[in-house]
């Protein structure tokens, strides 16, 4: 019987097997139940063991006809029930092992949360990251060790919480409420420019609006941004869906770093910053489902080494705002087709006394998806 050792003194004399604590890397665990194939092995685990847990990562490895899965309450369950709470009108997620900043994008007017944490600390840092960003008047609910004899529950404001000892199994309950002023993360594409910290080497919102649609992100996929800047492109096709994933490539080292604070600060601390020179920088990456260029098209190799490393069926976009880019992508497209678009956004700004137009510098943008 495999288990952590919480769950297996819970057990206690119902174990009349061999007991085995999970060790540490847990990833040896899972070996060891492995080689243990074809004779009768028992995992325990709380709540769903298919959320996160354990269940889902043996399932990676042994068909489900192999297993007889007995889920007990998960601990979302178990708290809806609590707090009275519609259950699929919550956001769940898991920050047990990762970044608390993932709770960052979910945070909207009105909307509910659970979030299970990785131990004791976990309360305090979610309020900090709730008062930090402006939802310091959002309703906190710490609910311990729930499902259990030490079960217990405490609420209040997350800028007020106080610093008492929290059970290390614990899951929080947020309504969410903006301060004043509060940056909330829009659902579509196009995040305003100050969201973004930049030296100006920025997709701009307008820009970006459009090009974001153009990459026309799925499910799952992977996505190149060569010549990253402030990593606008990267980190908006990430907040698109959890299950979205990007690489940023960028050659300078400031603006790598701010690429990272920026991902951070935005909720995708996942983005993958690659600090080097395409196309040698591309070397060894993994094959990418849709490669955006806005910055380097121009420089020797780039664009060819984009275009061989793109599977087939992935697209590829590229912005030029120089005659010298824009030439090579009228040549690209003369020679391998896509659709060349040319994009002209113009703010209203004053003009002495008088208000005109103020147009930005145009983009060309050339859209192709590989054979």
């Amino acid at each position: 019987m495999f288990g952590g050792r919480r769950h297996l003194a819970l057990a206690g004399d119902l174990v009349h097997g061999r007991a085995v604590s999970w060790p540490s890397p847990f990833e040896d665990g899972i070996a060891a139940v492995l080689a243990l194939r074809g004779r009768p092995v028992c995992v325990v685990a709380s709540g769903d063991p298919f959320f996160y847990g354990v269940g889902a990562t043996l399932a990676r490895h042994v068909p489900a006809n192999e297993m007889r899965v007995m889920p007990a309450p998960s601990a979302f369950s178990l708290a809806a029930a609590r707090l009275g709470w519609a259950l699929q009108d919550v956001v769940c997620l898991s920050v047990h092992g990762r970044s608390t900043e993932l709770i960052r994008p979910h945070l909207h007017p009105g909307r509910h949360l659970m979030v299970l944490t990785s131990d004791g600390e976990g309360p305090a840092a979610v309020a900090r990251l709730l008062d930090r960003d402006g939802f310091g008047a959002s309703k906190m609910h710490v609910l311990e060790a729930i499902g259990g004899a030490r079960e217990r529950m405490r609420s209040g404001c997350a800028a007020d919480l106080g610093s008492e000892e929290v059970d290390a199994l614990n899951l929080v309950g947020i309504e969410v409420v903006p301060d004043e002023g509060a940056r909330i993360i829009p659902l579509t594409p196009g995040l305003p420019d100050d969201c973004f910290e930049n030296d100006g080497q920025l997709t701009k919102r307008d820009i970006r609006a459009v090009t974001l649609a153009a990459l026309a992100p799925r499910r799952g996929e992977l996505l190149w941004d060569i010549g990253a800047g402030a990593g606008s492109v990267a980190i908006e096709w990430m907040l698109a869906d959890p299950s979205l994933r990007a690489v940023a490539v960028e050659e300078r080292t400031v603006r790598a770093a701010r690429v990272r604070s920026n991902a951070w600060s935005l909720g995708v601390p996942g983005l993958d910053v690659i600090e080097g020179r395409a196309p040698a920088a591309l070397a060894g990456l993994v094959t990418p489902d849709a490669i955006f260029i806005g910055g380097g098209a121009g420089d020797e190799g780039v664009l060819d080494a984009a275009i061989a490393a793109l599977r087939a069926g992935g697209r590829l976009i590229v912005n030029a705002v120089t005659l010298e880019t824009e030439a090579l992508l009228l040549a690209k497209q003369a020679t391998l087709g896509g659709d060349l678009v040319r994009i002209a956004v113009s703010h209203a700004a004053p003009v002495g006394s008088v208000t005109g137009w103020r147009p930005s510098m145009p983009v060309t943008q050339w859209r192709w998806v590989k054979p």
